[in-house]
């Protein structure tokens, strides 16, 4: 299926011969968005060497923190934020290419192959795995150092990587309808969360939103509750009141000021949103943060 360039995040590989990157990452502030909506063709490790974290995988949250790995199925569409004040992180991404064999064998064919087409799924969230983590410990060194012979290392601990995970953490398969309903949904709706990043402060309408996406307002009520498992409101609502908190955190507005910039224009509807969310009130988040 073909899938717009312009709505797969860019994904260009310092090495088109080899294509495997690692991101080294690093966040010194509480609820700062560690990457947006976004999705891609591509597998993607996250390990968490430092601090705590909130991953979201196909509308389901994941807390993570020191030691935990998360894995990223290709078009996956995923989003994160920072829970603390001293993140560390790798972000391992590797273009499936990398292990096709040159011909057809087993392991192209039972593997490798259904990898590549989303055909096999492995768990989100890994706690606790010493052999697989010492397995991206590893191969993350071997990039970093580049000695004669990383290449070969680095493929032999991603075999042994995607051997485990199949042992261990693989999931249900989709069918084939599920998988193209799945990127036609992804296609339709990433100029929607798009939009409503860019401009969630505003006024959002249905009849907007879903012009955007081309569905009539009961389609695209539907197919965005089945997409993030929540409706518009409460995702529109849900981004307003993070951004919040991360203002009541990290800036000097008040807290009226803070509900007319994250979109609220009642004071106490902000407030009562706040606790229903955060199970704090806004003035209580912003005394037990001394700026």
């Amino acid at each position: 299926m073909e899938r717009p360039l312009s709505l797969l995040e860019p994904m260009d590989m310092p090495n088109r011969f080899f294509p495997i990157k690692v991101h080294h990452t690093t966040a010194k502030e509480y609820g700062i968005t560690l990457f947006n909506h976004h999705w891609h063709n591509h597998l993607e490790f996250l390990y968490f060497t430092k601090g705590s974290a909130m991953i979201e995988l196909n509308s389901v949250p994941y807390e993570v923190s020191e030691g935990d790995l998360v894995v990223i199925n290709s078009n996956d569409l995923h989003y994160g934020v920072s829970q603390c004040d001293d993140l560390v992180y790798y972000a391992m991404i590797i273009d499936i290419k990398l292990l096709h064999s040159h011909s057809i064998d087993a392991i192209e064919t039972k593997f490798i192959t259904p990898i590549s087409q989303n055909r096999i799924l492995f768990a989100s969230k890994i706690t606790g795995d010493a052999e697989i983590i010492s397995c991206v410990s590893s191969l993350i060194q071997e990039l970093n150092q580049r000695e004669l012979g990383y290449e070969l290392s680095i493929k032999s601990y991603l075999y042994r990587i995607l051997t485990i995970l199949l042992r261990r953490y693989g999931t249900n398969k989709l069918s084939t309808e599920e998988d193209q309903q799945r990127l036609k949904n992804l296609e339709r709706f990433t100029p929607v969360f798009q939009y409503i990043e860019e401009h969630y402060p505003e006024d959002l309408s249905v009849d907007q939103l879903s012009g955007l996406a081309g569905l009539s307002r009961f389609h695209f009520s539907r197919l965005f509750k089945e997409l993030t498992g929540r409706t518009i409101t409460d995702y529109i609502n849900t981004l307003r009141i993070n951004k919040s908190e991360y203002l009541l955190r990290n800036s000097r507005m008040n807290i009226s000021e803070i509900a007319l910039s994250t979109g609220f224009k009642d004071i106490y509807y902000f407030s009562r949103s706040f606790k229903k969310y955060k199970h704090v009130s806004p003035s209580e988040m912003r005394k037990n943060f001394h700026i």
